[in-house]
């Protein structure tokens, strides 16, 4: 009896889930993939513009440096597990070109709560932008608190540099208490490249 009531319970978290991961990424995964590389475009300029405002020394770094990115993720976390995925896209400076890649991610710790946030990666040379398109992976620690619904609430955003890269969050929405161990993985979206 206890074995199919925690099977249930699995299975309706599960649910909950894949109904909520399919929810905060539909503007980017539906539509014709012209309307998509759009939205993802919005979705970066929205948060360039809002990352300008907060750290205004930030645009002269983008701008010097050899490429950046722009992601779009949702995190939800469940007691000892978290789990998110995401859309965004790739610029090199050097090149002057977009990639369109996804990302998902998968951890552990402690948390509880759903949260929507935004990414920007810069990438300060070309070998840190080389290894990011290549190989694409990330394992890091998080800790924050985020309590936020459009423009109410607060949010507690990082910036971290780590082997020539800079990352900065921004929480878009959510309600999130979390401490985990991330395990992201970031890939080039074939139907939009």
């Amino acid at each position: 009896m206890n074995q199919a009531k925690t099977n249930w319970q699995m299975a309706g978290i599960l649910l909950v889930l894949l109904s909520l991961g399919a929810c905060t990424t539909t503007g980017f995964t539906s539509g014709t993939p012209s309307e998509r590389r759009q939205s993802i475009l919005s979705m970066r300029q929205e948060v360039l513009t809002e990352l300008y405002s907060i750290k205004p020394d930030t645009r002269a770094q983008i701008a010097s440096s050899t490429g950046y990115a722009v992601f779009s993720n949702a995190n939800i976390n469940l007691i000892f597990a978290s789990f998110g995925g995401g859309v965004g896209v790739v610029h090199s400076n050097n090149a002057n070109s977009d990639t369109y890649m996804r990302m998902g991610e998968i951890g552990i710790g402690i948390g509880a709560g759903i949260k929507d946030f935004r990414a920007v990666m810069v990438f300060h040379n070309e070998d840190a932008l080389g290894r990011f398109m290549d190989v694409g992976l990330s394992i890091g620690g998080q800790a924050d608190a985020a309590a936020k619904a459009g423009d109410l609430g607060a949010a507690v955003g990082g910036e971290a540099v780590v082997d020539n890269v800079t990352v900065y969050q921004l929480t878009q929405s959510g309600l999130a208490l979390q401490a985990t161990i991330v395990g992201t993985r970031y890939w080039q979206d074939a139907e939009l490249n």
